[in-house]
């Protein structure tokens, strides 16, 4: 793997290839990113779209936008989000960067969604994360959205219940 640099935006790497935390929201920040050895981002934020300011940087981008409303989340969303993640990690050189604005609520969902997709069980994935970023705050519902997304996963939920 390549040198990996400190960064000083507000990330908290949850493993080696996995990183958490706030919006990217400007140039520099991204940059610190790519010193970083990030290769892709998962946008969870309605707040600000990053595409523009990975193309130069080379860093793939999904923009996952959903809002911080403490509502149920739809499968898809988790799905979309899961199916990326999991394709940019097939590459053992990749790192991934999950972000919303402030990575207390929908990012550490996601990485959670991520983590067991990668065969963690939720709860140890929820003690990790917690670990790593204090400031994590894992509303009810959110975690409920990511076990009705493993429920899917897994063929337990019917078609109509989606």
């Amino acid at each position: 793997m390549s040198q990996i640099t400190e960064i000083v935006m507000d990330v908290s790497w949850i493993t080696d290839r996995i990183a958490l935390g706030g919006g990217v929201w400007n140039e520099s920040n991204m940059e610190d990113l790519a010193r970083a050895g990030v290769t892709h981002v998962l946008n969870m934020q309605v707040e600000f779209d990053d595409r523009p300011l990975a193309e130069s940087h080379g860093i793939c981008v999904l923009w996952n936008p959903t809002n911080d409303d403490f509502l149920p989340k739809p499968v898809e969303l988790l799905k979309r989000g899961v199916d990326f993640a999991l394709e940019a990690l097939d590459d053992p050189e990749a790192r991934l960067y999950v972000h919303c604005a402030a990575g207390v609520h929908r990012a550490p969902m996601m990485t959670l969604a991520v983590l067991c997709a990668l065969n963690w069980q939720i709860d140890t994935a929820i003690t990790l994360i917690e670990a790593r970023r204090p400031v994590v705050d894992f509303a009810d519902v959110y975690v409920e959205s990511v076990r009705r997304y493993l429920m899917s996963r897994e063929g337990r939920l019917s078609g109509s219940n989606l």
